[in-house]
């Protein structure tokens, strides 16, 4: 290397090191990092029976009425004023300890309206009914690892209170599998009623090795967006189309076409998808129905390619119709969850301190991932944030899924989804806890 791209070299060097040298509040939550991880140790037999029992009886959105009232009296007996029913079957466990600032944590209450396939010992076999039909319920989305980390990293921050200050606002949100359980205790009042937060933590499950963490500055999920159109037609006999006016064949226009939209109209370089995941037309084979329902999902991760893609499916259905001299189509497009935005102020200092605790090589960056969650509901009333994942896969296991020819894992919503609980819930609970910790520790 020539001295002067050397010489340049090192300056940027110092200059990180200095800009980015550990605050104060930093290097006190790392120290407390080995006692965070005996308290974990102490405690992961509790942690274990809950994750068990939460697993085996899971619960459909806003139907969480066991699953609340259990973690209702966890978090009471740790010696949280908590409040149940918020957005319907939410609570909010607050503890205050002296002046500081309002931290929040949040975990998810609810499963999966899917059968599990795990043969696990603690297997669900729970049924519920969801949109007038009976279904499986499972945990396959990993809310049961959250709601065990949630309560670990509440029992760990009590046992060490005297080390930090200020108010602990663990919330357990309903229906986020449904994208409205955030939305559902904000409009029952959770920040007006309890005070809006000056940081915000929340984890999720993900196949990668356990003992890791994978993070991101920036958008962390992307936006999410149903749609439902229906396209009016004219019924008659299959042998006589031309007396007919085929919805059909103006629905699968539309589904071809507005493909073009994805790949003509947005930034190549910028995610976005439109997919249409359901068709409902007709009964029998000789009858052209008098209409077609299309729903579908639309993601991206920035606001102007969702605006693209929003008006790009509202002119293709239109264009579609009128192309048929069909009359105007019925369009709804429901917002579902926004992206999570990770703020890089709480991102730049926590990653330090999970480094500290988890090793260097444990913590690292990852792309955004294009499903979607409602934790950015919180995050969008002006809440400093950070949303990272755990992973709950053997390593080795993992490394082969790789390799060429490698089994793939098993991934979130999968029937065999089975994370491995001890690794998995001792590292949510140490990252989650030195998280708070870096913001709320005594300097």
């Amino acid at each position: 290397m020539p001295r002067t791209a050397l010489a340049s070299a090192c300056l940027t060097l110092l200059t990180s090191l200095c800009l980015h040298a550990p605050s104060q509040a930093q290097q006190g939550a790392s120290a407390l990092a080995p006692r965070v991880g005996e308290l974990v140790g102490g405690m992961y037999g509790q942690l274990d029976t809950l994750y068990k029992d939460l697993h085996a009886n899971p619960e459909l959105g806003f139907q969480e009425v066991r699953t609340a009232a259990k973690l209702a009296a966890e978090m009471r007996a740790i010696g949280f004023e908590v409040t149940e029913k918020i957005g319907k079957t939410g609570l909010v466990a607050i503890y205050k300890n002296g002046t500081g600032p309002t931290v929040m944590v949040r975990t998810e209450l609810d499963a999966l309206p899917m059968e599990e396939k795990t043969g696990l010992p603690y297997a669900s076999k729970a049924k519920a009914t969801a949109l007038g039909r009976e279904t499986f319920v499972a945990h396959s989305c990993g809310h049961d690892i959250h709601m065990a980390s949630w309560v670990g990293t509440a029992r760990t921050l009590m046992a060490l209170k005297d080390q930090w200050h200020g108010t602990l606002m663990f919330v357990a949100q309903p229906a986020e599998e449904l994208v409205s359980g955030a939305d559902a205790m904000l409009a029952d009042g959770l920040f007006t009623r309890f005070g809006k937060p000056d940081f915000a933590f929340a984890l999720h499950t993900s196949p990668q090795p356990y003992g890791t963490v994978g993070y991101n500055v920036g958008a962390v999920t992307s936006n999410s967006d149903a749609l439902e159109i229906t396209f009016k037609g004219r019924g008659g006999h299959g042998s006589a189309p031309d007396k007919a006016l085929d919805p059909i064949v103006i629905a699968a226009k539309f589904i071809t076409d507005v493909q073009t939209v994805v790949s003509r109209e947005k930034d190549p370089f910028e995610f976005g998808v439109v997919t249409v995941g359901a068709v409902q037309a007709g009964s029998v084979g000789n009858i052209i129905p008098d209409q077609a329902v299309l729903r579908g999902t639309i993601r991206s991760y920035k606001p102007e390619v969702r605006a693209k893609l929003l008006d790009g499916v509202r002119r293709t259905a239109r264009a579609a119709a009128l192309m048929a001299g069909a009359p105007e189509p019925e369009v709804t497009l429901q917002q579902g969850g926004l992206a999570v935005v990770n703020a890089e102020s709480v991102v730049s200092t926590t990653e330090a301190v999970l480094k500290d605790t988890l090793g260097a090589k444990n913590v690292f960056r990852v792309p955004p991932i294009t499903a979607s969650e409602d934790f950015s509901a919180f995050v969008n009333q002006g809440v400093p944030a950070m949303f990272f994942f755990v992973g709950v896969s053997e390593p080795q296991q993992f490394m082969d899924s790789l390799k060429p020819g490698g089994k793939p894992l098993p991934f979130n919503h999968s029937p065999q989804f089975a994370p491995v609980p001890e690794p998995s819930i001792k590292t949510g609970v140490r990252a989650m806890s030195m998280a708070v910790l870096n913001v709320m520790a005594r300097k």
